[in-house]
Formats: structure tokens, C-alpha cells, sequence
């Protein structure tokens, strides 16, 4: 086994790893929680602009 099968080795495990990656974030199961973590950031927004407006 020379460097360059060492390289190779590497370079399929890298693919394989990015694959699962793609498959694990794009997965349909998951859209709910980033659909909810999308919306951390307007959370309280409703009260800043109305302060008598309740959080629903």
C-alpha cells in the first residue's frame, strides 16, 4: 500500500462522510425542527411591537 491508496482510502471515507451528512440535514423527519429553529429569532418580536399582544 502506497501513499496514493492511502489518498484514495481518504478521499472515499471524505465522500462517504459528506454523503451521510446530506442524507442526516435533508432528511423530511427533520423539517419540523428546523422549521421551528428558523423562528428563534422572531421569538418576543410580536411583543416589541405590540406590548399588549399575548405570544401564541
Amino acid at each position: 500500500m502506497d501513499v496514493n491508496d492511502i489518498r484514495d482510502l481518504v478521499t472515499l471515507l471524505s465522500f462517504s462522510f459528506f454523503l451521510g451528512l446530506m442524507v442526516w440535514v435533508y432528511w423530511p423527519g427533520r423539517r419540523e425542527s428546523y422549521e421551528s429553529a428558523a423562528q428563534l429569532p422572531f421569538v418576543g418580536e410580536m411583543n416589541d411591537l405590540h406590548p399588549g399582544a399575548r405570544d401564541e
